[in-house]
């Protein structure tokens, strides 16, 4: 079973797309609600992926992406958006992107490459 942390400033966001997750067997091994919960989140956990949206106060998806690559460079994050359009991402640096609202099946899909 893939194991992920799902990391959003949207406490619903969190909690709907945990659930539709865990309704397509998907473990969501934790949540979290900024970048920096990201991070601490990934070092307690070692998930399979991270789904990360990027605008959050504080401590953003970019601030989340550096620290984990930090943690391991080979950690698999999955970038879910509202702003797409503001964001460039190195290649290699995360494994997908996608736009809000996205299709559930594309991004099990990413998670599970």
């Amino acid at each position: 079973m893939t194991r992920v942390i799902v990391v959003d400033d949207d406490y619903d966001s969190v909690r709907t797309l945990s659930t539709l997750l865990e309704i397509k067997g998907v473990s969501v091994e934790g949540k979290g609600y900024d970048g920096k919960e990201a991070v601490e989140l990934y070092k307690d956990l070692r998930p399979d992926a991270v789904l990360l949206d990027m605008m959050m106060p504080e401590y953003d998806g970019k601030y989340a992406i550096k620290n984990l690559k930090k943690e391991d460079k080979d950690v698999k994050i999955v970038v879910l958006t509202a702003y797409k359009q503001n964001y460039e991402f190195e290649e290699n640096e995360v494994a997908a992107v996608f736009d809000k609202p996205y299709k559930i099946s594309e991004v099990i899909e990413a998670i599970s490459k």
